[in-house]
């Protein structure tokens, strides 16, 4: 779908590579390093969905796309590790289902361990063999991987400074979390030589190629929970002209309603008035770009509910799109030039109120514009939906990606680049 996008001059496309090499070139990548009977760490970024009520993995894009790099490492002596959810989430769990998962998409026994930084991770590690593969456990057991460090702090931290010393090679390939500076991420790099695996290199490349050709107007669907970083990302977005208009679905459509008004009780989430506040200083700041739903669907005894937004009652708990908000997203979406999806618009793990997700991307996947999807719970409905090979390009990062499109310096990338210089791998 990529090569159909790119219909370009020879003469640009020379001038194009030559320039995208060199934005390549800034990073290091598997092929630079002889991998056979290295000790390597690999970041992956295996966070997937939970089903709340099973609490089994619903969804394992993510460890899908992990595999390229895994398969390329295989004569290495590889150590595999993920964090999983954040604490205090239904979705924090340990890596226990995830190695499962690994064992059959390989047909090969992994190794595991409940533990990250104590002896038995160091001494599972210490006595892996070529090709043998060992599964940490979620990285985020760690409270040092709660929080976010300057490279050199992260470097400091005692998973980097007791673990570092027995790897030969770092491998960064979660770019789902790229804009995480925790001590998995950046910290690694600061001490040892690093490279990005392939899920890195294939998303750089790609969001690279897709931008220089993409076209206004540029439609934004912005869903999910995490409310704080998609204020910053969105007010970014419309600053550098990738946002003409802005789509909200999900709790930050639920903030902006608060924000006008049209939800008039509290949401019940963390830090509410100062979320509301902005999104409303937002809105007065750019007040023709913000659509919001005019219906939804509500959660009542279990059943779906559709109701206008004005009839919304103190407690009354949003968990989709309506119909008629979806038919006006579907318009904007069919008149853009370029289309970019991030984040569910509702709780689509509960089928009953999964069809705004679901209506959603078979607009975005049947537009005539440049599509990007992001997010693993997305990229999860798409492939239930069948409609994979109908989208441009395809991440299974969020946040990461968002920041991305901005022309931020995400730090992983960052981190990638410090590494690749003279001056880090002198070190070593």
């Amino acid at each position: 779908m990529i090569c159909s996008v790119l219909k370009i001059n020879s003469d640009y496309l020379k001038e194009f590579n030559q320039e995208h090499l060199k934005i390549i070139m800034r990073v290091l990548t598997l092929d630079d390093f002889d991998l056979k009977g290295k000790t390597v760490f690999l970041r992956v970024d295996m966070n997937c969905p939970i089903d709340p009520d099973t609490l089994e993995i619903s969804g394992t894009k993510r460890i899908e796309e992990a595999i390229v790099t895994i398969k390329a490492l295989d004569q290495s002596k590889l150590v595999i590790a993920s964090h999983q959810g954040r604490v205090g989430n239904n979705d924090y769990t340990g890596m226990d289902k995830h190695v499962k998962v690994l064992e059959r998409m390989l047909n090969k026994k992994i190794k595991y361990v409940e533990d990250v930084i104590g002896q038995a991770a160091q001494n599972e590690i210490k006595n892996l063999k070529d090709g043998e593969i060992l599964l940490l456990d979620n990285l985020r057991l760690c409270a040092e991987e709660n929080y976010e460090f300057s490279p050199e702090d992260a470097a400091n931290t005692i998973m980097v400074s007791r673990l570092s010393k027995l790897f030969d090679l770092c491998v960064l390939d979660s770019f789902p979390s790229a804009h995480r500076s925790h001590p998995s991420i950046v910290g690694f790099p600061h001490v040892m030589p690093a490279c990005a695996g392939r899920i890195v290199e294939r998303e750089v490349r790609n969001l690279d190629e897709i931008m220089t050709v993409a076209k206004a107007p540029h439609v934004i669907v912005l869903g999910g929970s995490k409310v704080p970083d998609r204020l910053e990302a969105i007010k970014m977005l419309i600053k550098n002209g990738r946002a003409d208009h802005v789509l909200l679905t999900g709790l930050i459509a639920n903030v902006f309603m608060r924000a006008q008004a049209r939800i008039k009780y509290s949401l019940g989430i963390k830090k509410e008035e100062e979320v509301v506040a902005k999104a409303h200083a937002l809105i007065g700041e750019y007040p023709d770009v913000f659509s919001t739903p005019v219906d939804v669907a509500i959660d009542k005894d279990g059943q779906r509910v559709e109701m206008d937004v004005r009839e919304l009652q103190t407690g009354d708990k949003i968990y989709d799109l309506g119909p008629k908000t979806v038919e006006y997203y579907s318009k904007l979406i069919a008149g853009a030039g370029t289309v970019f999806i991030s984040g569910p618009a509702g709780f689509f793990e509960k089928e009953n109120f999964s069809f705004g997700t679901k209506a959603l991307l078979n607009s975005v996947a049947n537009s005539m514009a440049t599509t990007l999807v992001s997010g693993g719970h997305l990229t999860t409905v798409l492939k239930e939906q069948g409609l994979e090979e109908k989208i441009n390009h395809i991440s299974t990062a969020g946040g990461a990606l968002v920041l991305y499109l901005t022309g931020e310096k995400l730090p992983m990338i960052k981190a990638l680049e410090d590494a690749a210089t003279d001056t880090n791998l002198n070190k070593h």
